[in-house]
């Protein structure tokens, strides 16, 4: 008598709930940042030494009167955003030219969530950096003027902003070979607050250099941040701040996710 062997039906493996890879992928990154503070020290400390140092050794030769400090916080939130997103460039090449991506693809996880856990890791950590800073500035005398409503505006423009630009240091982390060319590429971006009003105003600037600061996209989000906090002439500053904003995020999620394509073989 013969006995026919009978395949079982191999159980397939459930599929996961929607946003448990990013979850997964968003605490990895937040322990990351426990595990290395100095990061976030770094982050913090920078722009308030910044902060600092335009205040006490320049500020009194700009602005005598001693408010030099209201004129120059705006700015330097958003060099904190700026600092505080430059590591995520790093982070991300580092996942992909150790491995553990190819580690990530064995597993029922959407492999590119590893870049959203980075991003909003990073919104997360620059937040709480920027209150930071703005708690130093009140210290050393910064005196906003802005109603609750004009201070939600403005952290909800610096979480967009943040997250465009950390979206774009992780699509520089994707395009570099390394992460220290990640690190380099990305310092090139600290450079353009300076060329900004975040410091001085753009028209005392050489005519030449204020179409550059006038046209470049940080201008109209220090300018409209400033005018929530300060009261200042927003023009149209809000409605341009919000166009470079989600342009430089609709660009940057393109890149990225074409990038991390090419180079995982994998959503």
């Amino acid at each position: 008598m013969t006995v026919t062997a009978v395949s079982q039906p191999v159980a397939s493996r459930p599929p996961l709930a929607p946003l448990v890879a990013e979850a997964t992928f968003i605490k990895r990154s937040l322990i990351h940042t426990l595990r290395t503070p100095d990061v976030v020290v770094m982050a913090i400390a920078l722009p308030v030494i910044l902060m600092l140092l335009f205040t006490f050794v320049f500020g009194g030769a700009i602005e005598e009167d001693g408010t030099y400090v209201n004129y120059v916080v705006p700015g330097i939130i958003l060099l904190c955003a700026g600092f505080g997103a430059a590591s995520v460039a790093t982070d991300v090449a580092n996942d992909m030219t150790t491995g553990i991506i190819d580690r990530f693809r064995t597993m029922p996880l959407r492999a590119s969530a590893v870049v959203t856990g980075h991003v909003v890791a990073s919104l997360l950590r620059n937040l709480v950096a920027t209150i930071v800073v703005i708690g130093v500035a009140v210290a050393v005398g910064f005196r906003p003027t802005a109603s609750p409503v004009e201070w939600i505006l403005m952290l909800g423009l610096v979480a967009v902003y943040i997250l465009a630009i950390t979206y774009l240091f992780a699509a520089i982390g994707l395009a570099a070979s390394s992460p220290e060319a990640a690190g380099g590429y990305g310092f090139i971006l600290m450079f353009l607050p300076y060329l900004s009003s975040a410091f001085v105003p753009v028209d005392t600037m050489p005519e030449w250099l204020q179409w550059v600061a006038r046209q470049q996209p940080l201008t109209p989000i220090i300018e409209t941040i400033r005018g929530l906090l300060l009261g200042t002439e927003l023009g149209d500053s809000g409605w341009l701040a919000l166009m470079w904003c989600g342009l430089i995020l609709v660009v940057a999620i393109v890149w990225t996710s074409v990038l991390f394509r090419a180079k995982a073989g994998r959503r």
